[in-house]
Order: structure tokens, then sequence, then C-alpha cells
């Protein structure tokens, strides 16, 4: 299993907006990202529009292709594209994954 976690920045004056749209997130996104393979998908919104992502899947590449080719997640991630500052592409494209330097269970083990 892999555990991906990634940072993008809202614009501040769109932080209700992207709240909003993710109350609820439409049930047809909701079944791509789990046909992708992504579980224990969170998102969690810092002060001043810091967005930290997080998930869990066997296979990256594999989840990110079935993304890229769906034309689903393709409207959702057209939709959510203004919501970025400095975001070249789809927003599950594009984002940067943070490098993980601590797991507890990986040094418990």
């Amino acid at each position: 299993m892999t555990r991906v976690a990634f940072r993008l920045q809202v614009k501040p004056e769109m932080l209700d907006e992207y709240v909003a749209r993710h109350t609820p997130v439409p049930h047809d996104m909701l079944a791509e990202i789990a046909a992708a393979g992504r579980r224990n998908y969170s998102l969690f919104l810092a002060e001043g529009g810091v967005l930290i992502g997080y998930y869990e899947t066997d296979d990256d590449e594999a989840a990110q292709a079935y993304l890229a080719a769906s034309p689903v997640a393709a409207r959702w991630e057209a939709q959510m594209a203004p919501f970025f500052v400095g975001l070249e592409g789809r927003p599950d494209q594009a984002a940067t994954p943070l490098a993980e330097v601590f797991h507890l269970e990986d040094q418990l083990g």
C-alpha cells in the first residue's frame, strides 16, 4: 500500500465555495475515486487556503491513469481547477505529492 499526501493552494476569496462544492461531492465522482483504487481519502483545509490531501492506494500510477481517462473525473476537475492558485492542468493530475518522513506503524513494525 502507498500513502500519498499532496498540497494545493485554494484562492482565499473562493474558500467558502470550495467547501460548499465538497459538501457533498457528487456520488458519481465518489464512485470514480473508489474505482480508481484510492481509499481513506481526506482533504484538510488550513488557514489561508492551504489544502492538504491524503489517500491510500495499492498502485498510484494506475489510479492516476484511471482518473485521467475518466470523463466523470475530467468534468469534476474542470469545475475545480479555477479554485486553485498557480495550478496548470487538472488538480488531480497536477498536484505534487509530499515526501513522507515519518509513519508510526512503519517505525513500530
